[in-house]
């Protein structure tokens, strides 16, 4: 799995704190909205008594991934997805990353001090590493320790709505694959569902973060888009765009995925949104900076 690295991942606590004072603000999203055709967009359900409304994204709106820093959005851009530390572009819609599986670099020593317990382990006390990214994976495998993460993350998904973001991903929904036997999808999905649910309670849509192995789970958790990373080059965009009706947006991090991507796009994939990033998504001005539509 590749998957981009946000800049700040140390930010968690400052992040909590933001949502315990801001979580009873409403989510200021109205002048993003007004920059996008309404046609473009659509509700997703009737909201519950005292709960916003949902607004899914644009379908086969322009899109940027600017986990690595923000930066001012490309001409023609509709949709961004930022770290849930950065603020929100002005003018757009906008998703807010968060690590909802593994511990966010930067954050062990946090982890530790307030909430040991919910660190995933081997039987022998070996902390369950994501190697790929060096990150510990978070313990969802049982009720009690998902409803604890959950009261942990509801604070990072409050301060994304008090920010004024209209949507969410959640990343690593597939951490269980590499939990040495520790995890299940079915606690995944348990968990996922858990955050959808808070999320859309504030109104928030809910971003399905790769894993086609939980598409059949979709309405199930409450996934109203997906956020995919290289399915030109697992062969994986069809499976996304059938599940969310085109409502993908794919992000590819070399040349021969991006033109396979494209091409699927182009061929009746309608609404599938896909951009060519370098795999550090860089902000631009960096050297290592690539960003590109299909032509």
């Amino acid at each position: 799995m590749m998957r981009a690295l946000p800049a700040i991942g140390a930010a968690i606590a400052a992040v909590t704190v933001l949502a315990l004072v801001a979580g009873c603000s409403s989510s200021s999203a109205s002048g993003n909205d007004d920059a996008l055709s309404q046609s473009s967009q659509s509700a997703v359900g009737a909201p519950a008594p005292g709960a916003k409304q949902v607004v899914a994204p644009p379908i086969g709106a322009k899109f940027d991934y600017q986990l690595g820093g923000a930066y001012p959005v490309p001409p023609g851009v509709q949709v961004v997805s930022r770290d849930s530390t950065a603020s929100p572009a002005a003018g757009v819609y906008n998703i807010c990353y968060v690590n909802a599986f593994q511990a966010q670099p930067g954050t062990e020593s946090w982890w530790k001090a307030n909430h040991p317990d919910l660190l995933l382990t081997d039987t022998d006390g070996t902390p369950v590493i994501d190697k790929d990214w060096n990150e510990q994976l978070l313990d969802v495998s049982t009720d009690a320790k998902r409803a604890a993460l959950a009261k942990v993350e509801y604070a990072w998904i409050d301060a994304c709505a008090a920010k004024g973001f209209q949507a969410t991903e959640g990343d690593n929904l597939d951490s269980y694959q590499r939990s040495n036997g520790r995890l299940d999808a079915s606690q995944a999905v348990a968990f996922a569902t858990l955050l959808a649910q808070h999320a859309h309670a504030d109104g928030l849509a809910v971003g399905q973060k790769n894993t086609t192995e939980l598409l059949d789970h979709r309405e199930q958790i409450g996934f109203d888009f997906a956020v995919a990373e290289q399915c030109g080059a697992t062969g994986e965009c069809d499976q996304y765009a059938t599940a969310y009706a085109g409502r993908v947006f794919d992000i590819e991090y070399d040349d021969a995925g991006f033109a396979k991507a494209c091409q699927a796009s182009k061929s009746g994939m309608y609404g599938m949104s896909v951009i060519r990033r370098d795999r550090d998504v860089s902000p631009a001005g960096s050297p290592k900076y690539v960003y590109r539509q299909c032509p």
